[in-house]
Formats: structure tokens, sequence, C-alpha cells
């Protein structure tokens, strides 16, 4: 198995979204996988029906042989909302545990096991900055902005869009989201992963209408001109996805003459255009599952979902895009398996640890946001 990299993150604003960051207890910190697998086994027996646990697909293998639906994170959310447990434990980041809050009922709880699992991504749109940005650029045309927020994006932000007139979008339906917004005005204002919305935007044959915006540097910015394009996007990404390159792609096709690469559309735009295929986690989950016995696929995404496919389909040739240089997101890998002790056992005894709220008003707004995404 290749080495693995965890990609790192700096940022000048905090990467945690809730002040209410619970710290696993030291008793709990060096269990054996022995124990721990015989604890987590015996705390989900005593609760049943009661307790269900989501795992993404970019979770550790530890994660998600534990969990009763693996899958991307919309999906994810709409099981536990189909759910009658009355805890939702989400093995993801805070957005994601959002999201589930949103969808579920009043009377279920969503439990994040451990609150420094934030996304970076999601973190480089704060409400204040789009706020800032939004007054600037509307203040600077006549015309209809329209924003998108993609899914990997907090729930002030999804109300944000909601109030705006705009909505959510996943990256299997991004190019949804953007034939909708310009049918509803003339711009649009996508957030916060740049790669999505330029991936996206050549999609649709509008890639000589965008321009990027960047809120840390108030320098280059220029709303009047900003204003002159009809796809704004804001400068954000994912910092697994944005360190894969083109020079990945020749190795994997000097090492294996016959390989299909497909990578996530958070990728850069010339390593989407050199791939074969471009697609969401579940697309690529589908091209792995329907691949025909010793074909060879390159992954370009976060590693454990190359590790996961390559259990899940033996017969199949899954290799890492990255080969040595293999990343994985450290946001996710905060989701430990000695805090998934921690929370389970705490259910047992009738404690709730870390419970994910999302305010009422922002729920509301969020959820029509989502509305919007699922009409399109």
């Amino acid at each position: 198995m290749p080495a693995m990299e965890t990609a790192e993150f700096e940022t000048d604003l905090s990467l945690f979204k809730y002040d209410n960051l619970e710290q696993l207890p030291p008793e709990y910190r060096d269990l054996e996988e022995d124990e721990r697998t015989e604890r987590i086994e015996s705390a989900l027996e005593t609760l049943g029906d009661d307790v269900v646990i989501l795992g993404h697909n970019y979770q550790r293998r530890e994660i998600v042989e534990h969990a009763d639906f693996i899958g991307d994170s919309y999906q994810l959310s709409k099981e536990a909302a189909n759910a009658d447990a009355e805890y939702v434990i989400f093995g993801g980041v805070t957005f994601m545990a959002e999201s589930a809050d949103i969808i579920t009922d009043d009377d279920q709880s969503v439990i994040l096991p451990s609150m420094e699992a934030s996304c970076p991504m999601a973190g480089m749109a704060e409400a204040l900055q789009v706020d800032a940005a939004w007054a600037e650029l509307t203040a600077e045309t006549d015309e209809n902005v329209i924003p998108i927020t993609y899914m990997n994006s907090y729930a002030d932000l999804k109300a944000f869009c909601a109030e705006q007139g705009g909505l959510v979008c996943t990256s299997s339906n991004a190019h949804k989201a953007f034939e909708y917004a310009f049918e509803q005005g003339d711009k649009v204002l996508f957030l916060p992963d740049k790669h999505l919305g330029e991936n996206t935007a050549h999609r649709l044959g509008l890639e000589d209408e965008i321009v990027e915006w960047d809120p840390w540097d108030p320098e280059s910015k220029d709303a009047s001109k900003a204003v002159e394009n009809d796809i704004i996007l804001w400068d954000g990404y994912c910092q697994v996805h944005e360190r894969f390159r083109e020079s990945h792609i020749e190795q994997i096709r000097d090492e294996h003459e016959d390989a299909n690469v497909i990578v996530h559309p958070e990728c850069r735009r010339e390593v989407v255009e050199a791939a074969d295929e471009a697609g969401s986690t579940a697309r690529i989950c589908e091209v792995v599952e329907n691949a025909d016995p010793g074909d060879t696929w390159a992954i370009g995404t976060e590693i454990h979902l190359t590790h996961h496919l390559q259990r899940w389909h033996p017969e199949v040739n899954v290799v890492p895009l990255c080969g040595d240089a293999c990343m994985d997101c450290n946001a996710m890998r905060q989701i430990d398996p000695n805090y998934l002790t921690w929370v389970l056992e705490e259910l047992v005894e009738g404690r709730e640890r870390n419970v994910i709220e999302v305010a009422p008003e922002e729920k509301e707004l969020a959820q029509v946001a989502l509305d919007r995404m699922l009409e399109i």
C-alpha cells in the first residue's frame, strides 16, 4: 500500500465551526483495535435501532466497517432522514452533520464524534466575508446575481443563498444549478470551490465568462470589473483535490498502458481535461463497480475511497492516481475510531456528546436552498 500523506492547510481563520470542542477522555486515547471493536459492537447491540451510523466514502476503514450506510454527504443525510433512529452518528465533517440536522426530524440528534472534523474548504467562505463581497458586487450592477453554494459549505452560507434567491448544488448536479440560476437571473456567484465552478462552466460552454474573486487579497478585487463577467468564482478549493497534477496522470499511463483515469470535479481544470472521466464519489464507485475484471482504474480523489474500492472490488485493478504521494483529508481523519467508541458508550449511559444543532432560522432557510436543488 502506498505511503499516505496528509494534506495540511494554513489560514488565519478558525477551522472550527463550533466552540464546544470536547476532548477525548484520557482513558479512550490508547485503546487497541480489538478492544475498541468489541466495545463498539457491544454499545451498538445495546442501543439497537436507536442509533444509525453514517460513514462518508472518505472515512477510514475502522469507521466505515461499523457504518449502516456508506456514501457521499447528501446521500447519507437522506439515509438519516429516512431512518427512525433517535441518534444519527455522522462519520464525516461538520458541514455534513449540519446537512443531516437540517434534513432530519427535530426529535433526532445528530452527533459528530469529533468537533475538530471541520472542512477547510467550507471555512474558506465564511458568512461575514460573503456578506461583504455580496454588498460590493451587487452595488456595481443592476443585473440579478444568483448565488450558488456547493454542498461543501456551512448552513449559514446555504441560508444566505436561499435569502438571495439561490440554491445548493452537489458535484453531480452543479450544471443543473447553473442552468437554474441563469433562468432566474443574469449572473452567478459560485461558492466556495472555484475548481468545481470552473469545470461546470466548461461543461456548459461558458468558460469565457468566468472570473475569480479572492476574498483574501483586497488589492486584487475590483467589483466593477468582476461583474462584467457572468460567472464569479469564489477563490476556495479542496486541499486534497487541488494537489493532483497532470503529471500524476502521465505517470500512471506510463506505468499502466491500459489505465483508465477518473478524477473528482474538485480537481484543477487541466487535470479534469487530462482524465478519461470526472465524477462525484458516487460516480467513481459506480464506474469501478461496473468495470470488467482485470480493468485498471486510477482514482483521483481522497485516498481512503481508493482503499475501500480496492477491498470491495478485488477483481478490478484499482490504483491511486498519485502513487506514493497519496493524500488523506486531515479533517476526515479527525473522526478517530476511539472517538466513535466514546460517543457510543456515552449514549449507552444516556449522555449525548458533540451534538450538531443548526439554529432554527438558518435551518429553515438552508432547507429552502436544498429544496430548490431538488426541484432542478
